[in-house]
């Protein structure tokens, strides 16, 4: 494949930063920061493009991992020929990766001495949309959260250099937010893959059915359901205004775009009136600048 298609294949990945809650690298970032930034964002999206069947068609992607095209759609193939290339990434003798995502990952890992465990707990992550698709209990949604979206901060401490026991520990709570957050916006969307990530407790206690999901706007109970996640989510969400106040200059502002883009997309589906059927509710520009300045004057405050 020529070299331009290879950067076609990471460009239509990268594209999809644009529509995340928060700040995937922003401007204000150094320059070395956004480079690694990106280049851990493509290969998390990657991943989660491999576990949903969201790659780009034609079968690129497979190409570029040893497999032939019409193996795109076999998602667990896919995620294991992704771990055998995810561990060129980090041998130092043999071949260089062969997907583009994963060779731009690579000066990263070598520049900041990332560990792989962040990078295999995403596609393990993915293996487990591939096999369960309900969960029992908020702890087992938890256990998920671990590997599907804490290894993200995590890696973002790890790439500043920031990474401390208590920052870990509030990083995880934020990234467990942001995951419950974001299924909360796309219950409609997950309900068509035949996945629900609202524990099946919190169903039976708000009387919600399944059949209750899969209809245009939601009803009375379902509203409770997912007011009542939404409050689990803010607590959460708490632990980030310390870990904001933890660390100093555009770090913190980075930090405070998580934590406020989480909490503006809280107010979004509150705003919907925790109706999040018809779609996803998505916060506006200024509701996220707002929130992120609340963020930063109370870290500064409890600072």
């Amino acid at each position: 494949m020529t070299s331009t298609s290879q950067a076609r294949t990471g460009d239509a990945t990268l594209e999809k930063a644009a529509y995340e809650n928060f700040p995937v690298a922003p401007f204000f970032l150094p320059r070395a920061w956004r480079d690694d930034l990106m280049a851990v964002y493509g290969y998390a999206r990657l991943v989660d493009d491999i576990g949903d069947g969201d790659l780009a068609p034609g079968g690129a992607d497979a190409r570029h991992l040893g497999l032939e095209p019409e193996q795109s759609d076999d998602r667990l193939a896919m995620l294991d020929a992704l771990e055998t290339d995810l561990h060129r990434v980090f041998a130092t003798t043999g071949r260089e990766p062969h997907h583009p995502l994963l060779r731009a990952l690579r000066p990263t890992v070598r520049r900041r001495a990332l560990t792989p465990e962040p990078f295999l707990g995403l596609i393990e992550a993915n293996r487990q949309d591939q096999k369960v698709r309900r969960y029992a209990t908020y702890a087992e949604l938890a256990a998920y959260c671990e590997l599907s979206a804490n290894p993200v901060g995590r890696l973002v401490l790890a790439l500043t250099g920031t990474t401390s026991p208590e920052r870990v520990r509030r990083s995880d709570a934020v990234c467990t937010a942001l995951q419950i957050v974001e299924h909360l916006q796309d219950v409609a969307e997950d309900l068509a893959r035949d996945r629900i990530y609202l524990p099946a407790e919190d169903l039976d206690r708000f009387r919600v059915t399944e059949a209750d999901l899969a209809v245009p706007s939601a009803g009375a109970s379902v509203r409770a359901l997912i007011a009542y996640e939404s409050e689990r989510a803010s607590e959460l969400l708490k632990e980030g205004v310390p870990l904001v106040g933890s660390v100093d200059g555009r770090l913190r502002l980075l930090l405070a775009g998580f934590v406020g883009g989480g909490r503006a997309a809280l107010t979004a589906v509150s705003a919907a009136g925790f109706d999040v059927l018809p779609g996803p509710p998505k916060p506006t520009k200024p509701t996220m600048l707002r929130e992120v300045a609340v963020v930063l004057r109370r870290a500064r405050r409890e600072g």
